[in-house]
């Protein structure tokens, strides 16, 4: 006979990875489908980070970190540009800013949603948390704009006007779309897939 408490524990384990699963996969689908690319580059899709911050709101951090990472490294799959100046050293940056630590800070959006507290209302809180965390994965794009990206830019421009107008165009959008649609539907979002 099995013990109920490790049938309960790898019942919970299943649905956990089934649901994190789920929801990988969604948001790397909606990351295909731009409702609007930039001319420079970059692109705004249908809120693509939204079901990450839905995985981080719900389970533990060490959790959420490990899905946000296979998200990374998804992402990565779908559409890894080769730095200008290919040495190992710019592969490894590229990989890590522009992929691994850029898309592994949307694990922090349950935390920090946690920590506001119950005193905001939970559209603002769940806002809060996605602005804070987006800023965290602009800045990693920043800074891989100044240091890998660095060929790019125009002669006449400072490289950090540069990577501050090219990487803050798309990255202000995807933020724009993400918290319209957390806001208009964030608190049946997390009803529906937490239960609070």
């Amino acid at each position: 006979m099995v013990n109920s408490k490790q049938s309960s524990a790898s019942v919970s384990l299943t649905r956990i990875m089934t649901e994190s699963a789920l929801l990988i996969a969604l948001a790397s689908v909606l990351s295909i489908f731009a409702v609007f690319k930039l001319p420079s580059g970059g692109s705004i899709t249908i809120g693509s980070m939204i079901p990450i911050i839905l995985l981080s709101l719900k389970y533990p951090f060490r959790w959420s970190l490990a899905a946000a990472f296979v998200y990374s490294l998804i992402q990565m799959m779908l559409g890894f540009y080769a730095p200008p100046v290919q040495t190992m050293l710019n592969y490894v940056l590229v990989t890590l800013l522009d992929y691994v630590l850029a898309f592994s800070v949307l694990c922090l959006s349950g935390p920090i949603f946690r920590a506001l507290g119950q005193t905001w209302p939970t559209p603002l809180r769940l806002m809060a948390a996605t602005a804070i965390c987006f800023m965290f994965r602009f800045m990693c794009h920043f800074f891989s704009g100044m240091l890998i990206w660095a060929a790019y830019a125009p002669p006449d421009q400072p490289l950090w006007l540069y990577s501050l107008l090219y990487n803050g165009s798309y990255m202000l959008g995807e933020a724009v779309v993400s918290g319209f649609i957390l806001f208009v539907a964030g608190q049946k979002l997390i009803h529906l897939f937490i239960g609070d």
